[in-house]
């Protein structure tokens, strides 16, 4: 039976991650500061024998012992990151070096958790592993893109010099149950405010595209990528159908047909993306991977899940 350690284990992809772990039999040890993760997603886990919660923040050493390690500690929505972002940065470094010291430790395995955002607002579409990317270092994104392009260098530098064994995960906007309905992405502020009958906004003309992969589709993924023995990474996990913001409005307005919320438009904030679409080619040969959940029925489930979250506030 093997010992995983999940940091941001309370968070939105944390807490669906430490459920999956102990459905397959895994002792899961999950520490989350509980900035942005939340001790309701991860408190009918609790009488769970093989679970263990601890309050601890990475950016301070911890001395623990584990054979897997899936690094998910960061805030990853706009609002969050920029919220403090001297401490996301340094979550992204300080952080990332005491969790591979901790992997080097007791040599375990580390699958790190990187964004689509160090491809910052791309050049090249849909982007490959292989691209570089086109990230400004003194944006207000910054904290968030640059620290994590810095952490996959650490990643690469932990597994060269101390043959480390690192995965490393380029995970695409991902959406589903317990993503907090505040956290300012798209998908959770388009639902809570057409199940609030507030207007829509949409930064710029509304054109820029994403990409969207449910909850289930990315999880699989990630095991999929941490337990293989081929492939170090980065690898895209994500869904290559593209929607622009206008379409997205449309479709969560469809699933919550009794909305009166109308479409505003607002100025689009500097360094916003205009294009993000994985090339999930290496997911495919590499992991056998693809989603199976289109938009139409993750929106489904995601909007049931804020429907009792509202109805609770």
């Amino acid at each position: 039976m093997r010992s995983i350690l999940v940091t941001g284990g309370a968070g939105f992809l944390g807490s669906h991650l430490c459920e999956r772990l102990l459905e397959r039999g895994d002792n899961v040890i999950c520490l989350d500061n509980f900035f942005t993760g939340r001790k309701q997603n991860v408190t009918h886990l609790l009488a769970n024998p093989r679970f263990e919660l601890i309050r601890h923040d990475i950016v301070q050493p911890i001395a623990l012992e584990a054979d897997q390690i899936y690094n998910l500690a960061c805030p990853a929505s706009p609002v969050a990151y920029q919220y403090n972002p001297i401490k996301t940065i340094k979550t992204s470094t300080v952080g990332v070096v005491n969790v591979l010291g901790l992997a080097k430790r007791c040599k375990a395995r580390i699958l790190h958790a990187s964004t689509s955002e160090v491809y910052g607002d791309p050049t090249v579409h849909p982007q490959p592993e292989s691209y570089w990317g086109n990230v400004n270092p003194l944006g207000p994104r910054s904290c968030y893109d640059e620290g994590k392009r810095v952490a996959e260098s650490l990643c690469m530098n932990y597994h060269q010099e101390h043959n480390l064994e690192v995965r490393i995960i380029r995970i695409f906007n991902t959406y589903g149950p317990r993503m907090d309905p505040n956290d300012g992405r798209v998908i959770s502020n388009f639902i809570t405010q057409a199940l609030r009958g507030e207007p829509l906004t949409i930064y710029g003309n509304g054109l820029q595209t994403r990409s969207f992969c449910y909850v289930d589709d990315l999880l699989r993924g990630m095991m999929l990528l941490m337990d293989q023995d081929k492939e170090t990474g980065p690898v895209n996990i994500g869904n290559p159908g593209e929607y622009t913001m206008l379409q997205l409005a449309e479709q969560i307005l469809k699933q919550i047909p009794e909305s009166k919320s109308k479409i505003v438009h607002k100025p689009l904030p500097q360094d916003d993306p205009k294009q993000r679409c994985p090339d999930i080619t290496k997911a495919r040969s590499l992991l056998g991977w693809s989603p199976t959940v289109d938009l139409q029925a993750g929106l489904a489930k995601t909007v049931e899940y804020y429907r009792g979250e509202l109805a609770q506030a």
